[in-house]
């Protein structure tokens, strides 16, 4: 078909103004020709060269939003008067000459047309292309996998940063606590520095500070998580973290309790937002790999199982830098107080029984540990130190970790509605997966804890003495840290191995200690005790390492993860919190505590394993669409973005909360089709 007239109004190009309805030549097959520039048309349904926008269209010498060709974001619109245009059979050999001729009226001015003729086609496309072209070298294709390739590689510094942080954060709250704890408990320090302000009551009180406090994380973790965001949930957590070891700078009641208080509530939120960001990286990661996929372009969920393996080396890496935290935390000691304390045979004098013979802590240890008092500046200069690492965690977070989210995610993340952020945590627990991996998180808070005092001081000190004490918590760390690698092999293994490994070697240790009273101030033992805390850290390993990535498995809904992170380490502070309570107990009455919870724990995660293979149909809640106000402008980057809190449509991604996430849903009928693949 050969186009003969086109009418180009207010065209505007290479600083020159056509005004008025201009009707100039065109003799090319299949395109009209501009002079001043070239628009390639479509007709028939061809895509011209050069033309993305499938609008591009000829309708009775008409044209309708063209590219001009070389210009791929800028269009050109011809709203011309319509002309009598020559038939379609005119020959397409046609000189523009012969077609004047037939047809003057197709054509305004003669001489704007030998105007053009002089331009010459050629070096008029030559200076378009000039002027709006890409460059000769560009490769759309290459930059895009540039592009997405840095996207890769920064959420990999996110998790790097954000472990790192939470290692130094977890160190110094540890390493600070432990060294004050050993400097108060003895009685000539607190005698001779703090007479008068019973220095042992003001102890007792920050610890129940920092153990007590938690057990009210559950009803505003979420909400100050969905408030703040999970980058700056982290940020302000790690700040309180900071604010505590600057209390300790002038120790009174008003500055250490408070602080401690303080503790106790942020360490929920901390590490559910850590395991939250943890588990968001793997899905962007996953996102940025894979960003050709349909469904990542149209921002919809991904396919189930698809982040699994991603999620599985972060949570690795997480965990292996965490670990090293109880590495960092005997810095305090080895470099400092370890110099001031009495050797062996004067702390434990009065010890009788190890071990599983002990009640208590340590009874019969000796009320005085220091043989020589600190200086006051020698404490200032540590806690200095301490202080830096922990400003230090705030900026590697403030500055090195990303958004876990995109800014219109925050908006729907939080506009669902206050009350209901509320209630979720509450209404997840309904899910019978949740409910049998509970024994499981309770177990995981014994554990860890049971490590830094039961065992270290009841086993460990009772047989080293105290300037062991640190040493055995380093074996521990680093013990912890390189076996959380094992993780890796629930790659290639049944993600059941790891959490029944970490079960069987932690179970036979505390059968082994159940039936073992090891001597006091016997340091032959040394090569068992260090054994059985590097075991010990490869059980813990194993089994933290191993949770954190079962929930992301199982819960890969981004809108879910905050709750379900949040659940998992309220019950965990809640475990720590029964340890501190039960520190009278005889060793014998908490190991077999430990295995009891141990063996139910293992008995429960088996049986919701059980239920999963034979599709046992389990109740999710309902996450309500968000509720969006219609003020100002919500998105820049998608059309429409009103309508995405209406009652009949969806947003743009397709992600309507009531089809995904039905009420509480207890038949296949009314699960979303994503989540019924889970019971698979």
């Amino acid at each position: 078909m050969e186009v003969l007239g086109i009418g180009v109004h207010g065209l505007r190009m290479l600083g020159t103004s056509v005004h008025g309805p201009v009707v100039l030549g065109c003799t090319a097959q299949g395109s009209g020709m501009v002079w001043g520039c070239w628009a390639w048309v479509q007709l028939q349904g061809y895509k011209p060269h050069g033309c993305r926008a499938w609008q591009c269209w000829v309708q009775g010498c008409w044209a309708q939003r063209c590219k001009v060709r070389g210009c791929r974001s800028a269009g050109v619109q011809g709203l011309g008067v319509p002309t009598r245009c020559p038939s379609p059979t005119t020959s397409t050999q046609a000189t523009p000459e012969a077609v004047m001729e037939k047809d003057p009226n197709c054509y305004q001015d003669a001489a704007k047309t030998a105007v053009g003729d002089a331009l010459g086609t050629e070096g008029t496309e030559t200076q378009l292309d000039d002027f709006v072209s890409t460059h000769p070298d560009y490769n759309e294709e290459e930059e895009e996998q540039k592009y997405f390739r840095r996207k890769r590689l920064g959420v990999i510094k996110n998790v790097v940063a954000a472990s790192l942080a939470g290692m130094l954060t977890y160190g110094v709250y540890l390493g600070l606590l432990q060294m004050q704890l050993i400097l108060h408990y003895d009685e000539t320090y607190r005698e001779v520095k703090y007479s008068n302000i019973q220095l042992e009551d003001i102890d007792h009180k920050v610890l129940m500070g920092i153990n007590v406090t938690p057990v009210a994380a559950l009803l505003y973790t979420p909400v100050l998580i969905r408030f703040f965001g999970t980058k700056w949930a982290m940020f302000l957590a790690v700040g309180i973290y900071a604010l505590f070891v600057s209390s300790n700078y002038w120790e009174r009641y008003y500055t250490l309790v408070p602080s401690a208080v303080a503790i106790g509530v942020a360490i929920v939120p901390l590490w559910a937002s850590m395991g939250n960001y943890i588990t968001r990286m793997a899905q962007k990661y996953y996102e940025y790999v894979n960003y050709k996929e349909e469904h990542v372009q149209e921002q919809q969920r991904a396919p189930r199982g698809a982040c699994h393996a991603y999620v599985i080396i972060f949570q690795t890496i997480f965990y292996t830098c965490f670990h090293l935290s109880f590495v960092c935390a005997q810095m305090p000691m080895v470099f400092f107080l370890n110099t001031y304390l009495y050797h062996l045979n004067h702390t434990l004098f009065g010890v009788k029984h190890c071990g599983t013979l002990s009640h208590g802590i340590l009874p019969g240890f000796n009320k005085t540990v220091l043989q020589s008092l600190p200086r006051s500046m020698n404490l200032i200069i540590v806690e200095s130190a301490l202080m830096a690492a922990a400003f230090l965690a705030m900026l590697v977070v403030l500055v090195l970790c990303g958004s876990a989210y995109r800014p219109t995610e925050e908006i729907d993340l939080r506009s669902i509605g206050w009350g209901n952020i509320f209630q979720l945590p509450f209404k997840h627990m309904r899910d019978y997966r949740l409910r049998h991996l509970l024994p499981l998180f309770i177990y995981s808070g014994f554990e860890v804890l049971f490590v830094c005092t039961g065992f270290s001081l009841n086993y460990g000190v009772c047989a080293l003495g105290l300037e062991k004490l640190a040493y055995l918590l380093m074996a521990y760390g680093f013990s912890g840290s390189a076996c959380s690698m094992l993780a890796l092999g629930m790659l290639r293994l049944r993600r059941q191995l790891l959490l029944l490994a970490g079960a069987f070697v932690h179970g036979a240790l505390l059968v082994t200690l159940f039936c073992w009273a090891p001597e006091p101030r016997l340091l032959l033992q040394a090569p068992l005790l260090f054994t059985i805390v590097v075991l010990w850290g490869l059980g813990s390993a194993l089994n933290k390492t191993g949770i954190s990535i079962l929930l992301g498995m199982l819960y890969e809904d981004k809108d879910r993860q905050d709750f379900i992170f949040t659940i998992y380490h309220w019950w965990q502070a809640l475990a720590i919190f029964t340890v501190y309570l039960w520190s009278g107990l005889p060793m014998k009455a908490k190991l077999s505590i430990m295995l009891l919870t141990l063996a139910v724990a293992m008995g429960s995660y088996l049986w919701m394993e059980r239920k999963l293979v034979q599709h046992v149909q389990y109740r999710l809640p309902r996450i309500p669409r968000p509720r969006h106000k219609m003020r100002g402008y919500r998105y820049l980057e998608e059309d429409d973005s009103d309508e995405t809190g209406s009652d009949n449509e969806g947003g743009k991604d397709g992600k309507d909360d009531n089809d995904e996430h039905p009420a509480e849903a207890t038949s296949e009928e009314e699960l979303p089709k994503n989540d019924r693949d889970q019971l698979g």
